[in-house]
């Protein structure tokens, strides 16, 4: 009879570590209770933009969070905002369903398709009853038919559009601030709301079910703006002269001439300094919010940024080459890190490639849940914990670019990024196998891209709608399953 048990439990651990080893299954104990989940995007922070990557910016919550967390160091992201947010919540390439190319603007009629399985929805089947997502969505705004409570969220505060001003939450001079589908008339400054927000969740929710929270803070993005204590934390002279406001010309076309107006520090620099600043002390509300509900062992806390900085408005990605909007990798590779104590030891660095289709898969995993069988990301937690070694992989960066652990091709020519990260120049002779190899997965690009989906309902004349109200898209049955609506 014990032998029969040992091998009974010998087989049992056996399959357990097969199914770990194609992403199945997470890297926990299978009567471990599932984490609460804490997602954290931070919106155009350069690469040299925190302390722990040498920036004169002090972070030190963030820096904190990276000493106990496994850093992803070569961590990939889409080069500009929607699709990396879009492949985040599906665990595809968000060309395939038409969000790429650029963002989704107030005046684009797409969104995030409801056929696509997103994050909460998935989640809701393994007992997350509370799903928010607080900040910035950016995936649709021509119809209800893509509001975060139709994909799955159940309580949604923030804004539909990106840019918002930070003071007074308006983009085309009108309100963009939500609870839910209602807009919300408040006080104070985006990133201090948004914190606030997020520790109010997890005091309300922390020893319930596993709560699911995405926060998208839409700090440091651009209009530069902080608070007068931030800029003084900055080293503020207020007889000195202020940054110009970069968004003159988005007021303008927007006809809203207050945008962006005000919070400007001396320099521009200065003021998306203070701005990081202000978002490092948020960061900092949350894991306190975490560690003094007791619950901070078992509570998985991703943080990342949706791409590269912007130099002109103030972000660095130093020495890394490129910015937002490029497949270089300072517009690609950004600052990211995952925190699990109860699975995960800190302090470490994961130096293989990893990207945004891989955050859902693992969130999954690390739930207890089957993955969906279309998935483009895979499950990150065998190899963060050193359970298997870290896959051979290469991560598609758009239509010009694939990177591997080693090489990437770009626009036709091929980096070493072992031996120059910083792609200085183009390699001399690479090895054609390869970079053949690499080429077969670029051309994938064309095959993969599918078209956008666009509303089923026209625009109302007068566009935008007074404080946002979004068109209503009647539901179906099938879009309203998984959560408080949809």
């Amino acid at each position: 009879m014990h032998n029969k048990n040992m091998r009974a439990n010998f087989a049992s651990l056996r399959a357990l570590l097969l199914a770990v080893a194609v992403g199945a299954v997470p890297a926990r104990a299978a009567d471990a209770p599932p984490p609460n989940i804490i997602h954290i995007i931070v919106d155009d922070l350069g690469w040299n933009d925190v302390g722990f990557h040498g920036s004169e910016i002090r972070t030190p919550a963030i820096d904190r969070l990276a000493g106990e967390s496994v850093v992803l160091d070569r961590f990939y992201v889409a080069p500009i905002c929607s699709p990396t947010r879009a492949g985040v919540l599906t665990g595809r390439y968000p060309f395939r369903f038409g969000i790429w190319g650029g963002v989704v603007s107030p005046l684009e009629r797409h969104g995030m398709p409801p056929a696509e399985q997103t994050a909460p929805e998935l989640l809701a089947a393994a007992g997350y009853q509370h799903r928010a997502l607080l900040g910035k969505w950016h995936l649709g705004l021509a119809s209800t038919m893509f509001h975060p409570l139709r994909h799955g969220f159940t309580q949604f505060y923030g804004h539909y559009n990106g840019a918002i001003d930070y003071f007074r939450r308006e983009r085309f001079g009108q309100l963009d601030w939500h609870r839910d589908y209602d807009s919300a008339q408040e006080d104070g400054y985006s990133t201090d709301l948004l914190g606030a927000a997020a520790a109010e969740f997890i005091d309300a929710r922390a020893g319930e079910s596993p709560f699911y929270l995405v926060v998208a803070f839409n700090a440091p993005h651009s209009p530069l703006q902080a608070t007068r204590a931030a800029l003084d934390r900055s080293g503020f002279d207020p007889a000195g002269p202020r940054a110009p406001n970069k968004d003159r010309g988005v007021a303008q076309r927007e006809h809203a001439p207050n945008y962006g107006r005000g919070g400007k520090g001396n320099t521009i620099r200065q003021t998306y300094a203070a701005m990081v600043s202000t978002l490092d002390d948020n960061v900092d509300r949350i894991l306190q919010a975490v560690e003094r509900n007791g619950v901070a062992d078992n509570t998985l806390v991703i943080l990342h940024s949706d791409n590269g900085g912007i130099p002109a408005h103030g972000g660095s990605n130093k020495p890394l080459r490129g910015t937002k909007f490029t497949t270089w990798e300072g517009g690609v590779r950004v600052v990211a890190m995952l925190r699990w104590p109860a699975q995960l030891e800190g302090g470490s660095k994961y130096e293989s490639v990893a990207g945004y289709i891989d955050v859902l898969p693992t969130l999954l995993a690390a739930a207890g849940q089957e993955l969906p069988a279309n998935l483009d990301g895979i499950n990150l937690l065998p190899y963060l914990t050193g359970q298997q070694p870290p896959p051979d992989r290469a991560i598609l960066l758009g239509d010009d670019a694939v990177v591997s652990d080693r090489w990437k091709l770009k626009g036709g020519e091929a980096f070493d990024l072992q031996s120059d990260p910083h792609e200085t120049a183009p390699a001399a002779d690479p090895p054609a196998e390869a970079i053949a190899q690499l080429q077969t997965r670029l051309d994938e690009f064309a095959t993969l891209s599918g078209p956008k989906t666009a509303s089923r309902l026209p625009l109302p004349e007068n566009w935008p709608p007074r404080e946002w109200k979004l068109p209503e898209e009647p539901q179906t049955p099938a879009a309203s399953s998984g959560g408080n609506g949809r």
